[in-house]
Protein backbone atom coordinates (compact mmCIF):
# COMPACT_ATOMS: atom_id res chain seq x y z
CA UNK A 1 0.00 0.00 0.00
CA UNK A 2 1.54 3.16 -0.72
CA UNK A 3 0.09 6.63 0.14
CA UNK A 4 -0.87 7.73 -3.02
CA UNK A 5 -3.67 4.94 -3.09
CA UNK A 6 -5.34 7.23 -0.29
CA UNK A 7 -5.12 10.81 -1.75
CA UNK A 8 -7.80 11.88 -3.36
CA UNK A 9 -7.18 14.17 -7.05
CA UNK A 10 -10.94 15.03 -7.76
CA UNK A 11 -10.82 17.23 -4.02
CA UNK A 12 -8.26 17.89 -5.14
CA UNK A 13 18.14 23.58 7.07
CA UNK A 14 24.73 25.90 11.61
CA UNK A 15 26.28 28.49 9.01
CA UNK A 16 29.65 27.01 8.20
CA UNK A 17 29.01 26.20 4.59
CA UNK A 18 30.75 23.67 2.11
CA UNK A 19 32.27 25.87 -0.94
CA UNK A 20 31.32 28.02 -3.30
CA UNK A 21 28.97 27.59 -5.88
CA UNK A 22 30.39 27.65 -9.47
CA UNK A 23 28.62 27.12 -12.75
CA UNK A 24 31.83 28.00 -14.53
CA UNK A 25 33.84 25.17 -13.80
CA UNK A 26 31.18 22.38 -13.16
CA UNK A 27 29.62 21.71 -16.71
CA UNK A 28 28.38 17.92 -16.56
CA UNK A 29 27.12 16.50 -19.60
CA UNK A 30 22.96 15.59 -19.29
CA UNK A 31 20.14 14.64 -21.02
CA UNK A 32 19.09 17.53 -23.05
CA UNK A 33 20.26 20.27 -25.60
CA UNK A 34 19.01 23.28 -26.32
CA UNK A 35 20.81 26.27 -27.45
CA UNK A 36 20.24 29.91 -25.71
CA UNK A 37 20.77 32.88 -27.86
CA UNK A 38 21.32 35.80 -24.70
CA UNK A 39 18.93 38.76 -24.49
CA UNK A 40 18.07 41.73 -22.23
CA UNK A 41 14.31 41.68 -23.82
CA UNK A 42 12.01 39.86 -21.14
CA UNK A 43 8.46 39.61 -20.39
CA UNK A 44 7.37 37.96 -17.20
CA UNK A 45 4.89 35.25 -17.32
CA UNK A 46 1.52 36.44 -16.63
CA UNK A 47 -0.79 33.20 -15.71
CA UNK A 48 -1.96 32.81 -12.77
CA UNK A 49 -1.12 30.56 -9.81
CA UNK A 50 -4.37 29.29 -8.98
CA UNK A 51 -5.72 28.33 -12.05
CA UNK A 52 -9.08 26.74 -10.72
CA UNK A 53 -11.00 29.41 -13.37
CA UNK A 54 -9.72 27.23 -16.11
CA UNK A 55 -8.84 24.09 -15.29
CA UNK A 56 -11.97 22.43 -16.94
CA UNK A 57 -10.89 20.49 -19.77
CA UNK A 58 -12.00 22.60 -22.28
CA UNK A 59 -9.51 24.96 -21.38
CA UNK A 60 -6.31 22.29 -21.22
CA UNK A 61 -4.89 24.72 -24.00
CA UNK A 62 -4.47 27.71 -22.01
CA UNK A 63 -3.02 25.15 -19.13
CA UNK A 64 0.40 25.59 -19.15
CA UNK A 65 2.09 24.47 -16.36
CA UNK A 66 -1.63 23.51 -14.56
CA UNK A 67 -2.29 20.29 -13.56
CA UNK A 68 1.24 18.87 -13.54
CA UNK A 69 2.22 16.05 -11.42
CA UNK A 70 5.30 14.15 -10.79
CA UNK A 71 6.78 15.25 -14.19
CA UNK A 72 9.12 13.57 -16.52
CA UNK A 73 11.68 16.11 -19.20
CA UNK A 74 12.75 15.37 -22.43
CA UNK A 75 14.41 17.16 -25.27
CA UNK A 76 13.85 16.12 -29.12
CA UNK A 77 16.29 19.15 -30.58
CA UNK A 78 13.21 21.18 -31.03
CA UNK A 79 10.97 20.98 -28.11
CA UNK A 80 11.10 19.89 -24.39
CA UNK A 81 8.59 17.37 -23.92
CA UNK A 82 6.85 16.94 -20.55
CA UNK A 83 4.45 14.21 -19.41
CA UNK A 84 3.43 13.20 -15.56
CA UNK A 85 0.69 11.28 -13.98
CA UNK A 86 -2.63 11.12 -14.65
CA UNK A 87 -3.81 14.12 -12.11
CA UNK A 88 -5.68 17.23 -12.38
CA UNK A 89 -7.86 19.59 -10.37
CA UNK A 90 -11.45 18.27 -10.30
CA UNK A 91 -10.38 15.05 -12.16
CA UNK A 92 -10.61 16.68 -15.42
CA UNK A 93 -8.47 14.50 -16.96
CA UNK A 94 -10.47 11.28 -17.22
CA UNK A 95 -11.89 9.96 -19.71
CA UNK A 96 -8.89 11.64 -22.08
CA UNK A 97 -6.26 9.01 -22.18
CA UNK A 98 -3.10 8.98 -19.85
CA UNK A 99 0.51 10.24 -18.96
CA UNK A 100 -0.45 13.78 -20.49
CA UNK A 101 2.17 15.81 -22.69
CA UNK A 102 3.34 19.39 -22.94
CA UNK A 103 5.78 20.89 -24.80
CA UNK A 104 7.65 24.13 -24.79
CA UNK A 105 10.93 26.07 -26.69
CA UNK A 106 11.82 27.83 -23.72
CA UNK A 107 11.08 25.58 -20.62
CA UNK A 108 8.48 28.45 -19.53
CA UNK A 109 5.11 28.17 -21.98
CA UNK A 110 4.19 25.07 -21.95
CA UNK A 111 1.51 24.01 -24.78
CA UNK A 112 -0.49 21.00 -24.31
CA UNK A 113 -0.64 18.44 -26.43
CA UNK A 114 -2.39 15.27 -25.39
CA UNK A 115 -2.38 11.94 -23.93
CA UNK A 116 0.41 9.40 -24.92
CA UNK A 117 -1.74 6.69 -24.01
CA UNK A 118 -4.88 6.55 -24.98
CA UNK A 119 -6.50 3.00 -22.43
CA UNK A 120 -4.90 1.09 -20.76
CA UNK A 121 -3.08 -1.62 -22.43
CA UNK A 122 -5.00 -4.87 -22.28
CA UNK A 123 -2.10 -6.76 -21.09
CA UNK A 124 -1.97 -5.25 -17.39
CA UNK A 125 -5.33 -7.09 -17.04
CA UNK A 126 -4.27 -10.10 -18.59
CA UNK A 127 -1.45 -10.26 -16.55
CA UNK A 128 -2.37 -9.14 -13.33
CA UNK A 129 -5.66 -12.20 -13.79
CA UNK A 130 -3.06 -14.60 -14.76
CA UNK A 131 -0.85 -13.69 -11.59
CA UNK A 132 -4.11 -13.91 -9.36
CA UNK A 133 -5.40 -17.10 -11.06
CA UNK A 134 -1.82 -18.90 -10.13
CA UNK A 135 -2.26 -17.81 -6.59
CA UNK A 136 -5.47 -19.62 -6.28
CA UNK A 137 -7.63 -16.19 -6.68
CA UNK A 138 -10.62 -15.33 -8.63
CA UNK A 139 -9.96 -12.80 -11.59
CA UNK A 140 -10.78 -9.14 -11.64
CA UNK A 141 -13.29 -8.54 -14.36
CA UNK A 142 -12.89 -4.44 -13.94
CA UNK A 143 -9.59 -3.49 -11.75
CA UNK A 144 -9.43 0.20 -10.85
CA UNK A 145 -5.93 1.59 -12.24
CA UNK A 146 -3.71 4.28 -11.77
CA UNK A 147 -1.66 5.77 -13.78
CA UNK A 148 1.22 7.18 -12.36
CA UNK A 149 5.05 8.89 -12.56
CA UNK A 150 6.85 8.25 -16.25
CA UNK A 151 9.90 8.56 -16.89
CA UNK A 152 11.01 9.65 -20.68
CA UNK A 153 14.66 9.26 -21.91
CA UNK A 154 16.27 9.17 -25.18
CA UNK A 155 17.68 5.61 -25.97
CA UNK A 156 19.48 5.75 -29.32
CA UNK A 157 17.16 7.07 -31.82
CA UNK A 158 13.93 6.10 -29.83
CA UNK A 159 12.75 7.67 -26.66
CA UNK A 160 11.27 5.53 -24.04
CA UNK A 161 8.67 5.63 -21.43
CA UNK A 162 8.99 3.58 -18.64
CA UNK A 163 5.55 4.15 -16.71
CA UNK A 164 3.73 3.33 -13.83
CA UNK A 165 -0.07 1.75 -13.64
CA UNK A 166 -1.11 0.85 -10.04
CA UNK A 167 -3.86 -1.81 -9.46
CA UNK A 168 -6.13 -0.04 -6.52
CA UNK A 169 -8.36 -3.44 -6.08
CA UNK A 170 -7.85 -5.87 -2.89
CA UNK A 171 -5.91 -9.04 -3.16
CA UNK A 172 -8.43 -11.38 -1.69
CA UNK A 173 -12.30 -10.07 -2.79
CA UNK A 174 -10.44 -7.85 -5.71
CA UNK A 175 -12.76 -5.23 -4.56
CA UNK A 176 -12.21 -1.52 -5.60
CA UNK A 177 -9.85 0.09 -2.54
CA UNK A 178 -12.68 1.90 -0.59
CA UNK A 179 -12.52 1.62 3.47
CA UNK A 180 -15.79 0.21 2.76
CA UNK A 181 -14.64 -2.42 0.54
CA UNK A 182 -11.62 -3.85 3.20
CA UNK A 183 -11.49 -7.10 3.42
CA UNK A 184 -8.29 -7.48 5.24
CA UNK A 185 -6.17 -8.00 2.65
CA UNK A 186 -3.64 -5.83 0.68
CA UNK A 187 -4.29 -4.03 -2.46
CA UNK A 188 -3.15 -5.84 -5.80
CA UNK A 189 0.30 -5.12 -7.21
CA UNK A 190 1.84 -2.27 -9.48
CA UNK A 191 3.62 -2.68 -12.94
CA UNK A 192 5.69 -0.62 -14.84
CA UNK A 193 5.49 -0.90 -18.19
CA UNK A 194 7.25 0.40 -21.29
CA UNK A 195 6.40 2.75 -24.88
CA UNK A 196 8.73 3.83 -27.22
CA UNK A 197 8.48 6.81 -29.94
CA UNK A 198 10.53 7.66 -33.02
CA UNK A 199 8.96 11.20 -32.88
CA UNK A 200 7.82 13.24 -29.62
CA UNK A 201 6.26 15.37 -31.90
CA UNK A 202 3.87 12.54 -33.41
CA UNK A 203 2.80 11.56 -29.50
CA UNK A 204 2.09 8.12 -31.25
CA UNK A 205 3.92 5.07 -29.09
CA UNK A 206 3.89 1.78 -29.44
CA UNK A 207 3.57 -0.77 -26.18
CA UNK A 208 6.04 -2.79 -25.61
CA UNK A 209 4.37 -4.74 -22.35
CA UNK A 210 5.65 -5.09 -18.96
CA UNK A 211 8.93 -4.24 -17.77
CA UNK A 212 8.66 -5.77 -14.27
CA UNK A 213 5.86 -5.58 -11.10
CA UNK A 214 5.56 -4.95 -7.46
CA UNK A 215 7.55 -8.28 -5.68
CA UNK A 216 6.51 -10.05 -2.28
CA UNK A 217 8.29 -12.13 -0.11
CA UNK A 218 5.55 -13.26 1.79
CA UNK A 219 3.90 -15.68 -0.60
CA UNK A 220 0.04 -15.98 -0.09
CA UNK A 221 0.55 -14.57 3.21
CA UNK A 222 -1.29 -10.59 1.87
CA UNK A 223 -3.26 -10.36 5.10
CA UNK A 224 -3.51 -7.00 6.43
CA UNK A 225 -4.59 -6.68 10.33
CA UNK A 226 -6.25 -3.25 9.53
CA UNK A 227 -6.27 -0.03 7.73
CA UNK A 228 -3.39 1.57 10.19
CA UNK A 229 -1.18 -1.60 9.54
CA UNK A 230 1.51 -0.26 7.28
CA UNK A 231 3.83 -3.61 7.04
CA UNK A 232 3.60 -4.04 3.23
CA UNK A 233 2.53 -7.43 1.84
CA UNK A 234 5.02 -6.35 -1.67
CA UNK A 235 8.64 -5.59 -0.81
CA UNK A 236 9.31 -4.26 -3.93
CA UNK A 237 6.80 -1.33 -5.13
CA UNK A 238 6.77 -1.09 -8.74
CA UNK A 239 5.85 2.30 -9.06
CA UNK A 240 7.67 5.74 -9.72
CA UNK A 241 10.90 4.20 -12.41
CA UNK A 242 13.85 6.74 -13.34
CA UNK A 243 16.42 5.73 -15.95
CA UNK A 244 19.95 6.46 -16.44
CA UNK A 245 22.77 4.83 -18.98
CA UNK A 246 25.98 4.88 -17.32
CA UNK A 247 29.47 5.98 -18.78
CA UNK A 248 30.18 1.94 -19.43
CA UNK A 249 26.44 1.56 -21.23
CA UNK A 250 24.73 -0.37 -18.86
CA UNK A 251 21.55 0.54 -18.33
CA UNK A 252 19.21 0.82 -15.03
CA UNK A 253 15.88 1.12 -14.05
CA UNK A 254 15.83 2.87 -10.93
CA UNK A 255 12.11 2.78 -8.75
CA UNK A 256 10.20 2.49 -6.25
CA UNK A 257 8.08 3.66 -2.74
CA UNK A 258 7.48 3.59 0.44
CA UNK A 259 7.43 -0.47 1.05
CA UNK A 260 11.25 -1.98 1.90
CA UNK A 261 12.77 1.24 -0.10
CA UNK A 262 13.99 2.66 -3.67
CA UNK A 263 15.46 -0.73 -5.81
CA UNK A 264 18.08 -0.26 -9.07
CA UNK A 265 17.17 -3.03 -11.50
CA UNK A 266 20.06 -3.46 -14.90
CA UNK A 267 18.55 -3.26 -17.91
CA UNK A 268 18.80 -4.98 -21.23
CA UNK A 269 20.03 -2.04 -23.62
CA UNK A 270 18.26 -3.88 -26.77
CA UNK A 271 15.17 -4.50 -25.19
CA UNK A 272 14.82 -2.21 -22.48
CA UNK A 273 13.59 -4.59 -19.61
CA UNK A 274 15.37 -7.06 -17.77
CA UNK A 275 16.35 -10.25 -18.72
CA UNK A 276 14.86 -12.49 -16.41
CA UNK A 277 12.21 -11.88 -13.80
CA UNK A 278 11.95 -15.40 -11.95
CA UNK A 279 13.54 -14.49 -8.28
CA UNK A 280 12.92 -11.51 -5.89
CA UNK A 281 16.22 -10.87 -6.48
CA UNK A 282 16.04 -10.62 -10.12
CA UNK A 283 13.59 -7.60 -9.42
CA UNK A 284 16.36 -5.46 -8.64
CA UNK A 285 18.79 -4.77 -5.65
CA UNK A 286 18.12 -1.89 -2.79
CA UNK A 287 20.05 1.19 -3.03
CA UNK A 288 17.94 3.50 -0.70
CA UNK A 289 15.59 3.18 2.45
CA UNK A 290 15.11 5.87 5.42
CA UNK A 291 15.07 3.50 7.92
CA UNK A 292 17.64 0.52 8.66
CA UNK A 293 15.08 -1.59 9.32
CA UNK A 294 14.01 -5.02 7.16
CA UNK A 295 11.11 -5.41 9.18
CA UNK A 296 9.82 -1.72 8.35
CA UNK A 297 7.70 -1.24 5.21
CA UNK A 298 7.04 2.17 5.67
CA UNK A 299 10.02 4.06 4.34
CA UNK A 300 8.16 7.29 3.79
CA UNK A 301 10.32 8.26 0.61
CA UNK A 302 9.82 8.04 -3.22
CA UNK A 303 9.82 9.44 -5.96
CA UNK A 304 13.61 8.44 -6.83
CA UNK A 305 14.83 10.58 -9.95
CA UNK A 306 18.37 9.75 -11.03
CA UNK A 307 21.27 11.23 -12.59
CA UNK A 308 24.99 11.13 -13.60
CA UNK A 309 27.74 14.63 -13.35
CA UNK A 310 29.99 13.47 -15.51
CA UNK A 311 32.52 16.17 -14.34
CA UNK A 312 32.25 15.18 -10.34
CA UNK A 313 32.05 11.60 -11.46
CA UNK A 314 28.97 11.44 -9.05
CA UNK A 315 25.60 9.64 -9.74
CA UNK A 316 22.58 11.77 -7.73
CA UNK A 317 19.64 10.17 -6.57
CA UNK A 318 17.09 12.40 -5.59
CA UNK A 319 14.41 11.40 -3.12
CA UNK A 320 10.84 12.55 -2.37
CA UNK A 321 10.31 12.70 1.36
CA UNK A 322 6.81 12.67 3.00
CA UNK A 323 3.16 12.51 1.96
CA UNK A 324 2.66 14.45 -1.04
CA UNK A 325 -0.39 16.46 -0.60
CA UNK A 326 1.79 18.65 2.15
CA UNK A 327 5.05 17.33 3.30
CA UNK A 328 6.29 16.71 0.04
CA UNK A 329 10.38 17.55 0.61
CA UNK A 330 12.97 16.79 -1.58
CA UNK A 331 16.39 15.16 -0.59
CA UNK A 332 19.24 14.10 -2.64
CA UNK A 333 22.80 11.76 -2.19
CA UNK A 334 25.58 10.72 -4.20
CA UNK A 335 27.35 7.90 -4.86
CA UNK A 336 30.00 6.61 -7.80
CA UNK A 337 28.13 2.90 -8.14
CA UNK A 338 24.65 2.92 -9.17
CA UNK A 339 24.16 0.15 -6.62
CA UNK A 340 25.41 2.12 -3.60
CA UNK A 341 27.04 3.06 -1.16
CA UNK A 342 24.68 6.12 -1.69
CA UNK A 343 25.83 8.96 1.29
CA UNK A 344 24.49 12.00 2.18
CA UNK A 345 26.47 15.08 3.21
CA UNK A 346 26.65 14.45 6.18
CA UNK A 347 28.68 11.23 5.54
CA UNK A 348 25.87 9.00 6.45
CA UNK A 349 24.88 5.66 4.11
CA UNK A 350 21.43 6.35 2.56
CA UNK A 351 21.89 2.73 0.92
CA UNK A 352 21.61 1.48 4.85
CA UNK A 353 18.61 3.65 6.22
CA UNK A 354 20.45 6.52 7.21
CA UNK A 355 18.36 10.15 6.90
CA UNK A 356 19.45 11.67 3.31
CA UNK A 357 20.76 15.51 3.57
CA UNK A 358 21.23 17.70 1.89
CA UNK A 359 17.15 18.62 1.69
CA UNK A 360 16.65 20.38 -1.47
CA UNK A 361 13.12 21.81 -1.15
CA UNK A 362 10.56 21.76 1.45
CA UNK A 363 6.75 23.64 2.01
CA UNK A 364 7.03 27.80 2.19
CA UNK A 365 6.27 30.78 1.98
CA UNK A 366 7.41 34.30 0.42
CA UNK A 367 5.43 37.71 1.21
CA UNK A 368 2.47 38.65 -0.57
CA UNK A 369 1.08 34.43 -1.74
CA UNK A 370 -0.22 31.93 0.01
CA UNK A 371 3.17 29.54 -0.63
CA UNK A 372 3.24 26.55 -1.79
CA UNK A 373 3.22 22.80 -0.60
CA UNK A 374 3.89 19.51 -1.78
CA UNK A 375 7.23 20.79 -3.78
CA UNK A 376 9.02 17.31 -4.64
CA UNK A 377 9.12 14.09 -6.75
CA UNK A 378 11.46 15.69 -9.20
CA UNK A 379 12.51 15.50 -12.82
CA UNK A 380 16.45 16.54 -13.32
CA UNK A 381 17.64 17.82 -16.67
CA UNK A 382 20.12 19.53 -18.04
CA UNK A 383 20.82 21.84 -21.37
CA UNK A 384 24.01 20.28 -22.97
CA UNK A 385 24.95 23.42 -24.59
CA UNK A 386 25.24 26.00 -21.59
CA UNK A 387 25.34 23.12 -18.97
CA UNK A 388 23.07 24.20 -17.06
CA UNK A 389 20.60 22.26 -14.92
CA UNK A 390 17.14 23.04 -13.86
CA UNK A 391 14.38 20.95 -10.98
CA UNK A 392 11.07 20.30 -12.23
CA UNK A 393 8.23 18.90 -9.93
CA UNK A 394 4.63 19.66 -8.93
CA UNK A 395 3.60 22.78 -5.96
CA UNK A 396 0.47 22.86 -4.73
CA UNK A 397 -1.16 25.39 -2.73
CA UNK A 398 -1.91 25.33 0.85
CA UNK A 399 -5.83 24.32 2.31
CA UNK A 400 -8.02 26.49 2.03
CA UNK A 401 -6.24 29.17 -0.60
CA UNK A 402 -8.36 31.82 -1.01
CA UNK A 403 -11.23 30.39 0.63
CA UNK A 404 -11.46 27.10 -1.61
CA UNK A 405 -11.57 24.45 0.52
CA UNK A 406 -9.89 21.96 -2.41
CA UNK A 407 -7.29 24.47 -3.18
CA UNK A 408 -4.50 21.83 -2.05
CA UNK A 409 -5.48 19.98 -5.34
CA UNK A 410 -4.56 22.63 -7.30
CA UNK A 411 -0.74 20.84 -8.87
CA UNK A 412 1.47 23.88 -10.84
CA UNK A 413 4.09 22.66 -12.26
CA UNK A 414 7.35 23.87 -11.31
CA UNK A 415 10.61 24.82 -12.83
CA UNK A 416 13.51 26.09 -11.23
CA UNK A 417 17.09 26.45 -12.01
CA UNK A 418 20.23 24.66 -10.06
CA UNK A 419 23.65 26.00 -9.39
CA UNK A 420 26.37 23.71 -8.06
CA UNK A 421 29.00 24.26 -4.90
CA UNK A 422 32.22 23.68 -6.24
CA UNK A 423 31.66 20.17 -3.24
CA UNK A 424 29.73 19.03 -5.75
CA UNK A 425 26.53 19.55 -4.25
CA UNK A 426 23.36 20.64 -6.13
CA UNK A 427 20.81 23.78 -5.20
CA UNK A 428 17.81 24.42 -6.32
CA UNK A 429 16.95 28.03 -7.03
CA UNK A 430 14.13 29.68 -4.81
CA UNK A 431 11.90 31.37 -7.46
CA UNK A 432 10.65 29.17 -10.28
CA UNK A 433 12.42 29.67 -13.86
CA UNK A 434 11.31 32.43 -16.56
CA UNK A 435 14.04 33.21 -18.40
CA UNK A 436 15.29 35.99 -17.33
CA UNK A 437 18.02 37.52 -18.53
CA UNK A 438 21.81 37.02 -16.54
CA UNK A 439 22.94 40.33 -16.84
CA UNK A 440 25.91 41.16 -14.55
CA UNK A 441 25.38 41.53 -10.60
CA UNK A 442 27.73 43.67 -9.16
CA UNK A 443 28.16 44.18 -4.82
CA UNK A 444 26.15 47.15 -4.91
CA UNK A 445 23.37 45.31 -6.23
CA UNK A 446 23.22 43.51 -3.41
CA UNK A 447 22.66 46.40 -0.52
CA UNK A 448 19.30 46.65 0.14
CA UNK A 449 16.59 44.23 2.06
CA UNK A 450 15.83 40.71 1.51
CA UNK A 451 13.12 38.05 2.50
CA UNK A 452 15.55 34.79 3.91
CA UNK A 453 14.07 31.69 4.45
CA UNK A 454 16.70 29.46 6.23
CA UNK A 455 15.07 25.94 6.54
CA UNK A 456 14.67 23.39 8.67
CA UNK A 457 12.78 19.92 8.28
CA UNK A 458 9.30 20.88 9.83
CA UNK A 459 6.75 18.45 8.98
CA UNK A 460 3.52 19.69 7.38
CA UNK A 461 4.97 23.04 8.21
CA UNK A 462 5.72 25.82 5.58
CA UNK A 463 8.83 27.83 5.80
CA UNK A 464 8.44 31.48 6.40
CA UNK A 465 10.83 34.52 5.58
CA UNK A 466 12.53 37.15 8.21
CA UNK A 467 14.42 40.31 6.93
CA UNK A 468 17.85 40.58 6.01
CA UNK A 469 19.63 43.63 5.02
CA UNK A 470 22.65 43.77 3.55
CA UNK A 471 24.55 47.13 4.32
CA UNK A 472 26.73 48.95 1.85
CA UNK A 473 29.29 48.60 4.84
CA UNK A 474 29.59 44.79 4.35
CA UNK A 475 27.58 44.03 7.57
CA UNK A 476 24.46 42.28 7.80
CA UNK A 477 21.30 42.36 10.09
CA UNK A 478 18.11 40.29 10.92
CA UNK A 479 18.14 36.71 9.60
CA UNK A 480 22.26 36.82 9.68
CA UNK A 481 24.72 38.94 12.19
CA UNK A 482 27.74 38.78 10.15
CA UNK A 483 30.20 40.45 7.69
CA UNK A 484 29.33 40.09 3.68
CA UNK A 485 31.48 39.31 0.89
CA UNK A 486 30.33 39.26 -3.23
CA UNK A 487 32.30 36.99 -5.15
CA UNK A 488 31.02 38.74 -9.19
CA UNK A 489 32.68 36.41 -10.83
CA UNK A 490 31.31 33.22 -9.17
CA UNK A 491 28.35 35.12 -8.50
CA UNK A 492 28.28 33.87 -4.79
CA UNK A 493 27.30 36.13 -1.86
CA UNK A 494 29.32 34.81 1.41
CA UNK A 495 27.72 35.52 4.97
CA UNK A 496 30.25 35.11 7.16
CA UNK A 497 30.93 31.40 6.58
CA UNK A 498 27.98 30.60 4.47
CA UNK A 499 27.82 30.42 0.93
CA UNK A 500 24.80 31.29 -1.10
CA UNK A 501 24.25 31.11 -5.22
CA UNK A 502 23.32 34.49 -6.59
CA UNK A 503 21.58 34.87 -10.05
CA UNK A 504 18.48 37.15 -11.20
CA UNK A 505 15.03 35.72 -10.93
CA UNK A 506 11.60 36.54 -11.22
CA UNK A 507 9.50 37.47 -8.02
CA UNK A 508 6.40 35.20 -8.45
CA UNK A 509 4.83 36.81 -5.74
CA UNK A 510 4.98 40.70 -6.51
CA UNK A 511 2.32 42.21 -8.34
CA UNK A 512 3.37 42.78 -10.98
CA UNK A 513 6.28 40.70 -11.19
CA UNK A 514 9.32 41.87 -11.61
CA UNK A 515 12.77 40.63 -11.82
CA UNK A 516 14.86 40.48 -8.80
CA UNK A 517 17.77 39.06 -6.99
CA UNK A 518 17.42 35.57 -5.61
CA UNK A 519 20.10 33.32 -3.73
CA UNK A 520 19.74 30.11 -2.79
CA UNK A 521 22.59 27.66 -0.33
CA UNK A 522 23.25 25.15 1.80
CA UNK A 523 24.38 25.11 5.73
CA UNK A 524 27.38 22.72 6.37
CA UNK A 525 24.52 20.01 7.55
CA UNK A 526 22.68 20.39 4.06
CA UNK A 527 19.40 22.82 4.92
CA UNK A 528 19.13 24.85 2.32
CA UNK A 529 18.90 28.78 2.23
CA UNK A 530 16.44 30.63 0.08
CA UNK A 531 16.30 34.61 -0.52
CA UNK A 532 14.88 36.88 -2.50
CA UNK A 533 15.82 40.98 -2.49
CA UNK A 534 13.08 42.99 -1.78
Amino acid sequence: MRLKHLFNFSIGLTSVLLAACNTDDLQPTGIVTKPKTPSTEFTPPTYADDYASIASWGNRTSWNLANVHDPSVVYDGEYYYMYGTDASYGNEHVGHGHFHGRRSKDLVNWTYIGASMPATPTWVKDTLNNIRERAGLTPIDAPTFGHWAPVVRKVGDKYRMYYSIIVDNYIESGKTNTPANFDGSWTERAFIGLMETTSLKDNTWTDRGMVVSSATDRGTNWSRANLDDWSAYFKWNAIDPSYVVTPENEHWLVYGSWHSGIVALEINPTTGKPDKLETLTDHGVRIARRQNSDANRWQAQEGPEIIYNETTGFYYLFLAYDELSVAYNTRVCRSTNITGPWVGIDGKDITQGGDCWPMLTHPYKFNNHSGWVGISHCAVLQDEASGEWYYASQGRLPENTGGNTFSNAIMMGHIRHIRWTDDGWPVVMPERYAAVPQTAIVKNDLVGTWENITMEYQYKTLQTSTTLTLGADGKTTGAFTADWTYDETKKVLTIGDLKLCVERGLDWEASPRNITLIYSGLTANGRPVWGKKK
